[in-house]
């Protein structure tokens, strides 16, 4: 059973694992294929308005098979927009567990008080991703040629995809 859970500090080190290895591989994230456990620490869990952690098994003593993150996309007038990121451990996907995060991380970004969601650079290679986030209901609105230089295939594209939250006002 997954239990999707908040995030604390200490939970990084399980998931840094697979972070690293998402991260190394060059493949979906604009993040310094190098970043260390330190820097990854801040970025993924101080630096975002929430973390939460997908967890298989009883949620305190089970196994970190994902996280996601949300924060504010911009400030000010733009603060009503949440940006979410999420991974899970290689071992663990084609389990839903994807899936299973985007819905939590919506009715999340709900009742933190934002009214959309959009994330910034989802990499066009990346189909998987590409794919269940419209079958979530998220609209491409914008695609950035070349600008994700993937490990494998060179220069691609990214997608802007966005989506206005269910019963926001």
């Amino acid at each position: 059973m997954i239990v999707i859970r908040e995030a604390k500090t200490e939970d990084f080190q399980h998931i840094w694992p697979f972070f690293r290895e998402i991260v190394s591989a060059g493949t979906t994230y604009s993040i310094d294929r190098d970043i260390s456990y330190t820097d990854a620490l801040s970025m993924w869990m101080r630096r975002s308005a929430k973390t939460f952690v997908a967890v298989d098994g009883d949620g305190e003593d089970g196994v970190i098979v994902g996280t996601y993150k949300l924060a504010k996309n911009r400030e000010g007038p733009g603060d009503h927009i949440a940006n979410g990121g999420y991974m899970v451990s290689p071992k663990a996907q084609g389990r839903g567990i994807a899936t299973m995060m985007c819905e939590h991380s919506q009715e999340q970004a709900q009742a933190l008080g934002f009214k959309a969601m959009q994330y910034n650079a989802v990499v066009e290679s990346n189909k998987g991703a590409v794919s269940l986030w419209q079958k979530m209901g998220f609209t491409i609105v914008g695609t950035i040629p070349r600008a994700f230089n993937h490990a494998e295939l060179g220069y691609v594209g990214v997608h802007v995809m966005y989506k206005w939250l269910d019963g926001a006002t």
